[in-house]
């Protein structure tokens, strides 16, 4: 609960509810390839940019009004403070809407309560749990708990989305309702974040995949590119999983896509081949 004399908010969820929501932890098939160092070098230096002057949403407007949000199937409930969910364009729309109401409420019921936490999250912090770190003796960047090798903490990954009833990346989930929400800035950061997940087992890279082809534009160069160069690069251990092939007679846009940019893979490593 957020409340405007005070600061302070946990880095646990913010909903009303007591409880945490749990998933089970995925078991590691493979380990996806490293960032290049200058993307590396770029992200250091736009957080190092971010450190020295406060992002908007590191220091939100705490003196207007509250807002009750009432999220997902559970019907969880969440409060924030108005000028902090006008930072999406989606989120303010709803908040203008109810200009003449004493008490704001809005329904979410199509949203998962845990992904919108970390939307809060992010508006109220400028990032959400697990946190972005740059390891400075490694040069390079890390998850909190969770990509360090030196560290022992557990870090959820994944999120079960009840609207299809499947496990999904959670930072694909937040990327695809960053998109709804019209917050470009977080769909950066949550693509950023993926890219340094590992062990993720083929399944789940596959429904996250599909799930993100459901919930993004056909314009989308972003997301969907990730997992279709994921899948190349992984292509070995794919082509012996029995998920995959049943995904691939279900066929889709996601196959043809994959296919495009498979030929394209073969003809790039061709033309670099001496003739």
């Amino acid at each position: 609960m957020f409340r405007s004399s005070s600061t302070r908010h946990a880095t646990e969820s913010f909903s009303k509810k007591v409880g945490k929501s749990s998933s089970k932890k995925q078991r590691a098939s493979f380990r996806a390839g490293p960032s290049s160092s200058r993307r590396y070098e770029q992200a250091a230096s736009q957080m190092e940019q971010q450190q020295a002057s406060p992002s908007t949403q590191a220091s939100p407007t705490l003196t207007s009004a509250i807002v009750t949000l009432c999220i997902g199937r559970e019907q969880r409930l969440f409060a924030a403070h108005e000028d902090v969910l006008s930072h999406s364009p989606y989120l303010g729309s709803l908040c203008r809407n109810q200009f003449f109401e004493s008490s704001k409420r809005i329904d979410l019921p199509d949203d998962e309560p845990e992904i919108f936490s970390c939307v809060l999250e992010y508006l109220y912090k400028g990032d959400y749990y697990p946190r972005l770190e740059f390891d400075k003796r490694r040069q390079s960047w890390q998850l909190e708990d969770g990509t360090n090798p030196e560290r022992h903490g557990t870090v959820e990954s994944t999120v079960y989305v009840n609207g299809v009833g499947v496990v999904v990346l959670k930072d694909t989930v937040i990327y695809c309702i960053a998109e709804k929400y019209g917050m470009p800035e977080l769909q950066r950061l949550a693509l950023r974040k993926q890219g340094l997940q590992s062990g993720i087992q083929c399944s789940t890279i596959l429904t996250s995949a599909r799930y993100a082809y459901a919930h993004t534009p056909d314009n989308d160069s972003k997301l969907r590119a990730h997992y279709l160069a994921l899948i190349i690069r992984s292509r070995h251990t794919f082509k012996r999983s029995g998920t995959m092939q049943m995904e691939m007679e279900h066929g889709g846009k996601l196959f043809f896509d994959l296919f495009v940019a498979l030929v394209n893979h073969m003809d790039d490593m061709s033309g670099k081949s001496p003739h």
